[in-house]
């Protein structure tokens, strides 16, 4: 098996590395944080959430609790009623922290729990008793559920009993069997999922888009873009071939209590959600969580704008469409500060024409020898092809038509017709500005000259 450490990270990967890192830094504080990673068969989606079980570190648990209760806060049938001298009595140890997973032939006995036969038949002292499945002997742990969109296909039952496990957090789950009282009690796990979308059935917000909303962030994963990437992973094949010693090298995970959100943020998330139509309460639950973790990883302990823009696209991708997420980002960037102006660095100020011309009197005579070249060309092409008898068009009188004058496009007798110049053409100006149309009434949409009254 490949080490976490070793494996390859490129551009289509990345946001994985990161996602599972702040996962295990929220779990290692107590706190729930499911991710669901989306991609290509192949792409390395399963090698890197399972390489990462060496992340973890390990757990103290009251001694043989098959549920892995916290001497601190036991929560299991069997702990949890009892005094803190009796738990001292049963002792502690230290287990590796809970890495577990649900396969496709997996039954609600199985993941949820099912009836302790070995104490139901002992002939000694017959006790009839649970036998904790998957979910709660991964308390306190991850379990990892690969191709869950399958799972969601076949298995409806199973996903009914993940909706309760991370509905909350903790979750809370329920042992029923026949002719026995029914048991609930939390459970605090963390659900890791892949899924192949271009593969059937589909991806998982299309099959169970509820199940899909439970998972805080969703990862898209990308193949690598470049020689070096794949020369990398083949190197890295080679060493893990010839090591024979897995090392294991727990994540410092930073401690998650002392992070700060200023209210600013928590405003900022209330307007995204109410201004851009959000549906899903845990969008902005996750966001909040999401931008902390990103925080904690970059080594603060303050949240900022940026670090609610870095996780949008992971935490919104499975919840909205392109388009808003892509107006979120946006107008994120009008929020954060602008950087500020280097000392030393010189402002260029645009030079005043010599001529003393405003700007739009250097666009309009621009514009004018532009429709000049344009029209000149236009007669190379086509005046030689025009009847001379043609009258041009005759644009507008200009003031010096009244002093006997010529205005340019007119003939006057045994003269052959000229073609106007549009550049040499007077323009009159409309008498007001264009209005939108979103400021006038119905009635003025279509409007015509007024008839004068003397007819």
């Amino acid at each position: 098996m490949q080490l976490y450490h070793q494996l390859v990270r490129h551009s289509g990967n990345q946001n994985l590395f990161q996602a599972v890192e702040m996962s295990i830094a929220a779990l290692v504080n107590g706190h729930p944080f499911h991710i669901h990673v989306e991609g290509l068969r192949g792409t390395g989606k399963t090698t890197i959430m399972r390489a990462a079980r060496e992340l973890l570190p390990p757990i103290v648990r009251v001694k043989n609790c098959l549920y892995n209760c916290d001497p601190a806060a036991p929560h299991c049938p069997e702990h949890r009623g009892l005094s803190a001298e009796a738990l001292a009595k049963l002792g502690t140890e230290t287990v590796p922290r809970p890495f577990l997973e649900i396969s496709h032939a997996a039954k609600i006995g199985t993941v949820v729990g099912s009836i302790d036969l070995p104490k139901l038949t002992n002939s000694a002292s017959p006790l009839a008793s649970f036998l904790p499945g998957t979910i709660p002997q991964a308390h306190r742990g991850i379990i990892f559920i690969d191709e869950i969109n399958r799972l969601a296909d076949t298995a409806p039952e199973l996903v009914d009993v993940l909706l309760d496990v991370m509905g909350t957090k903790p979750g809370r789950i329920q042992l029923e069997e026949t002719g026995l009282p029914s048991c609930e009690f939390s459970v605090n796990v963390t659900v890791w999922a892949a899924s192949n979308p271009d593969e059937e059935p589909g991806a998982l917000a299309q099959i169970r888009k509820q199940l899909a909303d439970r998972f805080d962030i969703v990862v898209v994963m990308g193949r690598p873009g470049s020689y070096q990437d794949i020369l990398s992973i083949l190197n890295c094949r080679q060493q893990t071939k010839q090591s024979n010693v897995a090392v294991r090298k727990p994540l410092a995970c930073g401690d998650l209590a002392g992070m700060s959100v200023p209210a600013k943020i928590r405003d900022l998330l209330a307007k995204i959600y109410i201004d851009f139509s959000l549906e899903s309460l845990r969008a902005v639950e996750a966001l909040e969580t999401a931008a902390t973790l990103a925080a904690l990883s970059a080594g603060r302990r303050v949240v900022e704008i940026g670090d609610v823009s870095r996780v949008v696209p992971l935490v919104l991708g499975h919840r909205t469409d392109y388009s808003t997420i892509t107006n979120i980002l946006r107008y994120l960037e009008t929020l954060e500060p602008p950087a500020p102006l280097a000392v030393g660095r010189s402002v260029t100020v645009p030079p005043v024409g010599e001529t003393g011309q405003s700007q739009s009197e250097k666009t309009n005579r621009a514009a004018k020898k532009h429709i000049s070249r344009l029209w000149s060309a236009f007669k190379k092409l086509f005046g030689a092809k025009q009847d001379q008898t043609t009258e041009p068009p005759v644009p507008p009188p200009s003031k010096n038509s009244s002093s006997g004058q010529e205005t340019p496009g007119h003939t006057t007798a045994g003269r052959s017709p000229q073609i106007a110049n549009p550049a040499e053409t007077p323009v009159t100006a409309p008498p007001r500005p264009a209005a939108p149309l979103t400021s006038l009434a119905v009635e003025q949409y279509v409007t015509g000259e007024e008839k004068s009254s003397h007819g």
